[in-house]
């Protein structure tokens, strides 16, 4: 009873527990919405503590997904799935297209993509057993990693957010600290090098710190330190829910603008930042590059037709921060507004299809 209690506060439609003996499987598939087109969201590969710990990232994810499809004009619903467990050890092919096949037993409900301990090359593997994949290799039709494609919406969404504050999207000169540097983290770190901004990065790699030092001769931090490094931007970019009642405090930045989902550990947690003065890119806002290029799979792949889409988030985001300012209102709740009215506006134009009447006399 406690499950269906809880998949009916977020008003989820489905939810799938995968298990296979063999190739150790545990997986959660849900699926938030489909009022808008099928459910689409990745992957993700992590080693929880528990299993109401995958369930509730799983309940989480999904949901952002509806409302990052919504606000980015896309005509998709939103899902997610979990793999439980340590990629490194317990990933196999055997265990990667058992999981395929769950996915297909849905029937196009659900479509998965890469995620956080997941990659491209997982996604053909999955593609041998099930359609409903999206971002393989292009050698397959796909789009590839959509790493590249999440971080330049990032940076689209966080030059909206000082063009907010400053007066100008230019980032030259602005102190950016990114929390995170594997493939999305580091791509936007490339980019604000490239922009001439001032970056510094903190991750719990070394790998990846080692990485991101030679490679684009950054400044390196603590993660602990990096949410209280006095800064123009902090730019979240690993796992969620690191904007808390402790981490918000102590933040010395202007501007969150970051890739990662579910940053706020709570939704109190946007009217702290708001009373502090901070303004806040919605994660679900800034960070649909990814899902607005896999989307382009659907339709026949063109990067060109994609990355231009992409450019579209930093309308999108500075619309959200002109309104909450106009609303007087936070940037999350004004995000949703927007994600909302969309679900709203195409589900009332469907009520109004003509149905031809069952029983009608034919003309003639």
């Amino acid at each position: 009873m406690r499950l269906f209690e809880r998949i009916h506060g977020e008003d989820h439609e489905q939810v799938v527990y995968c298990h296979d003996r063999r190739s150790g499987l545990r997986a959660i598939i849900a699926i938030h919405s489909t009022r808008l087109g099928p459910a689409l969201g990745g992957t993700r590969f992590y080693p929880y503590q528990a299993e109401e710990d995958a369930l509730e990232d799983v309940l989480r994810l999904s949901r952002g997904m509806t409302y990052k499809a919504a606000a980015a004009g896309l005509d998709l619903g939103g899902g997610k799935a979990v793999i439980i467990g340590d990629p490194a050890v317990l990933k196999s092919e055997a265990l990667l297209r058992t999981y395929g096949r769950f996915v297909d037993s849905l029937g196009g409900r659900y479509v998965t993509a890469e995620d956080v301990g997941t990659t491209q090359a997982d996604m053909d593997l999955i593609r041998r057993e099930t359609p409903h994949v999206a971002g393989v290799s292009q050698s397959l039709g796909g789009s590839g990693d959509p790493s590249a494609a999440t971080a330049f919406g990032v940076l689209q969404g966080m030059k909206a957010g000082a063009a907010h504050l400053w007066g100008s999207p230019h980032l030259a000169g602005r102190h950016v600290v990114v929390a995170g540097v594997g493939k999305v983290g580091y791509g936007l770190a490339r980019h604000l090098v490239e922009e001439r901004a001032r970056v510094t990065v903190a991750d719990v790699s070394s790998s990846a710190l080692d990485r991101a030092r030679v490679d684009l001769d950054v400044e390196v931090t603590g993660v602990e330190e990096a949410y209280s490094t006095p800064c123009d931007i902090l730019a979240p970019c690993a796992l969620g829910g690191t904007l808390d009642h402790g981490t918000i405090p102590n933040l010395k930045c202007a501007l969150v603008a970051g890739a990662a989902n579910n940053q706020l550990a709570d939704p109190g947690c946007a009217k702290l930042l708001s009373d502090m003065g901070v303004v806040w890119c919605p994660d679900f806002i800034i960070n649909a590059g990814g899902i607005i290029n896999i989307a382009e799979e659907l339709g026949g792949y063109s990067r060109d037709r994609a990355f231009a889409r992409i450019k579209g988030i930093y309308a999108t985001t500075a619309a959200v921060l002109a309104a909450a300012q106009a609303e007087g209102t936070t940037t999350a709740e004004a995000a949703d507004r927007l994600a909302e009215s969309r679900i709203g506006e195409l589900e009332r134009l469907a009520s109004l299809r003509v149905r031809p009447r069952r029983g009608y006399p034919a003309a003639g």
